[in-house]
């Protein structure tokens, strides 16, 4: 699928967000990420651990096959737009149960958070060009 200049930069910078945010996982903002563990799944120390560095992993290789795998851009593309349906669940959590995270002190800041998730959403299918692949494949025929 052919993408414009526009939608490759699109493409890499919302690949190094990825990247970065990973990497974040892993490193300095582990216990920001640890208030995002939605509060229903177990409550066990090494399982919520294992959650958010396993999901940090997740978010390097997306980031990294946002940027590297160009010829698989339009599956990336899907696998991020899911990743971010899947997370969801942990920022409703943060919102309903009120969790300081990331600057997020007030409802307001966590609802708009929750807002932008389908930002992030269209940005990976639109970036990748699998926003025009899944219009052109069920919409077009």
């Amino acid at each position: 699928m052919k993408t414009s200049p526009l939608q490759n930069i699109a493409r890499i910078i919302l690949g190094s967000f990825m990247t970065f945010a990973g990497v974040s996982h892993l490193t300095f903002q582990r216990q920001e990420f640890i208030a995002q563990v939605p509060t229903w799944l177990p409550d066990n120390a090494q399982f919520i651990d294992f959650v958010v560095l396993s999901s940090g992993v997740v978010e390097i290789v997306l980031g990294l096959s946002m940027i590297f795998l160009i010829k698989h851009k339009v599956k990336v593309g899907l696998a991020l737009a899911l990743f971010f349906v899947l997370v969801f669940p942990g920022n409703v959590s943060q919102y309903t149960n009120g969790a300081d995270a990331f600057g997020l002190d007030t409802d307001q800041k966590r609802l708009i958070r929750l807002l932008f998730q389908p930002v992030l959403i269209l940005w990976a299918l639109w970036s990748t060009g699998a926003l025009n692949y899944v219009v052109n494949r069920f919409y077009k025929k």
